[in-house]
């Protein structure tokens, strides 16, 4: 009866044991299988030398200078170029053409990881940091496809290129309105009056060899008349004279200067006309009379001069007298659109047929 029960006791035990061992086995497996996975390599396929260490490819030690890598890399690829290759040659026993190919174009890219400092900074760490693989790859492949030039210098070639063909635009643009102010009569006569006072036109006759034909002399005082022009008359707006200074190279060289010339401006102003309250001058109401028009300077600038006099006389530097100077003109076109035929025409049209309906006329 005991030894059934010891027996039945010891059953239990063992069922025990049994239940409370599986943990041990399945945690053996688990560390079996950890075991068996591949470890992180510093060497990765694809990066730098690949499965090699570059120093092994050259034949030298982590502490080498550029010089002994140099001097490695110079005889191994004399070694191994294909164009120098000789089967047969001391050191190239068992190597075919391929494979010296092969060796060679290994030579090559440790010599190129090896050769530039930061490379060689970055190669060091993945061989002494070898749990970072995506680092790497990310490091490697940031380096390859990074471009090689200056982006400082690709900006300022650009913005000499904008300079260049910019000023070339305004220059066109000026020599154009040149070519239409000769051929307008008013400007014509004025410029041929200021060249006959001045005796450019005053026809000499010559006699000899250096007499000149009719189309000599008409196309000297075309340039005579041309030249007064230029001189004379000040082009206000985009076909106004090019200036260097107005180029966007120059514009950013001199922004310093003017942001300090701008600063003080309106420091100025806020201490004159809000602090002191003085009156505002000329150029200043005319200054106000823009910003309410919302004009540029060269815009302004080309106004005539009766305007902006006619300006100052409506006190429009006041916005009250703005606003209603700005009504006032809005009415007046709106009675012009009224009463202009043209416009006429266009509503009966539109009232009639309509942008949308077409009408056939038959033969």
């Amino acid at each position: 009866m005991a030894c059934s029960e010891r027996s039945r006791g010891g059953d239990r035990g063992l069922a025990g044991g049994s239940r409370t061992g599986r943990p041990w086995w399945l945690l053996v497996a688990a560390l079996s299988a950890l075991c068996s996975l591949p470890t992180a390599t510093a060497l990765v396929e694809g990066l730098y030398c690949g499965t090699d260490v570059c120093y092994d490819v050259l034949g030298v030690t982590r502490e080498a200078s550029k010089a002994e890598i140099a001097r490695a890399y110079r005889q191994l690829a004399r070694l191994y170029h294909p164009d120098r290759y000789r089967a047969g040659e001391p050191g190239l026993e068992g190597e075919t053409q391929e494979s010296a190919h092969t060796k060679f174009l290994l030579v090559a890219t440790a010599y190129e990881t090896l050769k530039d400092e930061e490379t060689r900074r970055d190669y060091d760490y993945m061989l002494d940091h070898p749990e970072e693989y995506y680092q790497h790859y990310y490091t490697y492949y940031r380096r390859r496809l990074t471009p090689k030039v200056d982006v400082r210098v690709v900006i300022l070639v650009t913005i000499c290129a904008i300079s260049i063909f910019q000023y070339y635009s305004w220059h066109s643009s000026y020599n154009e309105a040149i070519n239409y102010l000769v051929t307008v009569p008013k400007y014509r006569i004025q410029a041929t009056e200021i060249a006959k006072q001045q005796g450019l036109l005053n026809r000499t006759k010559e006699k000899g060899k250096n007499r000149r034909s009719k189309e000599e002399i008409r196309e000297q005082e075309e340039e005579v008349i041309r030249d007064i022009i230029k001189n004379k008359i000040d082009i206000k707006g985009g076909y106004q004279k090019p200036n260097l200074s107005d180029i966007l190279l120059c514009q950013i060289v001199l922004f310093p200067y003017y942001l300090t010339n701008y600063v003080a401006w309106y420091v100025s102003w806020v201490y004159r006309f809000t602090i002191c309250r003085e009156e505002y001058g000329d150029e200043e109401k005319l200054y106000i009379i823009r910003r309410h028009m919302k004009m540029s300077q060269s815009q302004f600038d080309s106004l005539e001069e009766n305007t902006r006099e006619t300006f100052l006389d409506k006190r429009l530097w006041i916005k009250e007298n703005y606003e209603m100077y700005r009504k006032e003109q809005e009415e007046e076109m709106k009675m012009k659109m009224a009463t202009d035929p043209r416009m006429k025409r266009y509503r009966r049209w539109m009232k009639n047929e309509g942008p949308g309906r077409l009408t056939f006329i038959d033969d």
